[in-house]
């Protein structure tokens, strides 16, 4: 099915990059299938080099030479970019966005109703092919289009469809969750250096701490809570370290930083210039 579809990019930042890495690599794609956008010269050229895709700064070419659409552009110039494309796209065409707050209200308003349109919120760790996305379609949308989809950002981490009104909130847990978990192993590391350890070290120690707790996570199937439990023998180190997170709120900071993030994610909806 792969075979025949072409891929336009517009935007070739990182998350481009990432999903292009996961199409070639994961997907078995060509680089003939596709074509990659941006305003910076030398990103194209990067693009063009890196990966042997075509790299262009003609954004209704691309859509138009397309059957697949990924808007990977920043929210904020979302409004003009679909102004630019939108006489371009057919109902032939299946169109991604990966904007932040841009909702598929939006996208449908700007290219229209009867347009094929998927919403996805993925992360910046589909760098490494360990990604978490979110998927919304939009009505038009096929289950044929929804399962592609889904292929695409499982290629590059794991994906899940929610609803669109579910989507702010995908994007301040699992969007802006790693820069979270980024201040905490440097937090981490910072301990280990404070009682002795070189920093290189503390700071593997710490990722990969990190790293196995999430797969533990993952692969047991077990609540956190429970493994928590499992590791916190009592009157032992683990029971006081987490004495300290408690007096410091460690677990409500995270859930206000959740809030916080989704609820900035809801106002670039309502007005994504800005």
């Amino acid at each position: 099915m792969l075979e025949q579809v072409r891929f336009a990019f517009i935007g070739g930042g990182n998350m481009a990059e990432a999903l292009v890495k996961g199409l070639l690599s994961g997907l078995g794609v060509t680089p003939q299938q596709i074509m990659a956008t941006d305003v910076v010269p030398e990103r194209r050229t990067y693009m063009q080099t890196t990966y042997g895709i075509t790299a262009s700064a003609d954004n209704k070419h691309a859509v138009q030479e397309s059957t697949v659409v990924v808007l990977a552009v920043k929210p904020q110039i979302m409004p003009m970019i679909l102004e630019e494309i939108a006489p371009v796209v057919n109902s032939e065409k299946l169109v991604i966005s990966i904007a932040a707050g841009i909702t598929l209200q939006t996208l449908q308003r700007a290219l229209g109703d009867s347009r094929r349109v998927v919403r996805v919120m993925p992360n910046t760790p589909a760098l490494v092919l360990a990604g978490a996305a979110g998927i919304s379609p939009g009505k038009a949308a096929t289950a044929q289009d929804v399962a592609l989809v889904e292929r695409i950002f499982n290629a590059v981490g794991r994906a899940m469809v929610v609803s669109d009104e579910m989507m702010d909130v995908v994007t301040g847990l699992s969007g802006s969750g790693p820069a979270f978990i980024f201040a905490l192993i440097e937090g981490l590391s910072d301990g280990g250096v404070l009682m002795g350890l070189a920093r290189q070290t503390a700071t593997l120690l710490a990722a990969q701490t990190v790293l196995g707790a999430a797969k533990m996570v993952l692969e047991t199937g077990k609540h956190p809570g429970e493994l928590k439990d499992m590791v916190t023998s009592p009157a032992g180190t683990t029971i006081a370290g987490m004495q300290a997170l408690e007096s410091g709120g460690l677990r409500g900071l995270m859930m206000e930083a959740v809030r916080r993030a989704t609820e900035r994610s809801e106002a670039l909806g309502r007005n994504p210039g800005h």
